[in-house]
């Protein structure tokens, strides 16, 4: 069996009660950053497990590994740094090549522990039209960057994306730039869901760069635009 845990995005306090229980039982972890993992299990109190780092880096020969200890009947649990897994994070691989392994799928060994996720809990607090919405993650460094942001002026459905700290400002003003012709549309931004600092930051087209300047350049950020008009 390998299942699928959500893991807190910030308050510790959102570990639904199925995930702390399959944590316990498992007989190993596959994550992202051992460090963090080990620590998230210290705090719920959780003996020391054995974990199994699973990055964007993460070679085929690793992936295999794994998919042998499902074969021979261990119970995985697959969790990301915060919130829900495969959700842009390198969880993807190991659950795309766990499903299209005949032996494996036969058997419905895949399971998952919803809980946590950041973009929907900005989109839940964002006010904005929720019934129809884009998941984009975050957005190309390079190519293909301007034309995703032109690709917003006809967009009639909410879009949501992540930025990191480090282009949070530079992002902004290029979708307010984008999107010049519609000065009135509605931009969410939020920081630090669930955390300590969280902060919600209603604001439009027209002001997203001066908005962008007033940040506090601490955490990632969910940016939720509104549907065209």
């Amino acid at each position: 069996m390998l299942s699928i845990v959500a893991t807190p995005i910030g308050n510790l306090g959102d570990i639904t009660l199925r995930a702390i229980e399959t944590l316990k039982q498992c007989d190993a972890i596959v994550c992202e950053d051992t460090r963090v993992t080990g620590n998230l299990l210290k705090q719920l109190g959780i003996e020391k497990k054995e974990l199994i780092s699973c990055h964007g880096y993460t070679d085929d020969r690793k992936i295999d590994g794994i998919i042998e200890r499902l074969q021979a009947g261990q119970h995985l649990a697959l969790v990301s740094d915060a919130g829900t897994p495969c959700i842009s994070d390198p969880g993807y691989k190991l659950i795309s090549t766990v499903s299209q392994h005949s032996a494996l799928s036969a058997q419905h060994c895949i399971e998952v522990i919803p809980g946590p996720s950041a973009f929907l809990a900005a989109l839940s607090v964002s006010g904005l039209p929720i019934n129809q919405f884009v998941y984009i993650g975050f957005p190309p460094l390079k190519k293909g960057r301007q034309t995703l942001f032109q690709s917003f002026v006809e967009e009639k459905r909410t879009i949501v994306l992540y930025e990191s700290v480090h282009r949070i400002d530079k992002t902004l003003c290029e979708i307010a730039d984008a999107l010049s012709s519609q000065p009135d549309r509605a931009i969410v931004i939020a920081r630090e869901l669930t955390k300590m600092h969280e902060e919600v930051t209603h604001t439009t087209v027209a002001l997203a760069k001066e908005a962008a300047t007033s940040l506090m350049k601490k955490g990632e950020f969910v940016i939720v635009i509104g549907p065209k008009r």
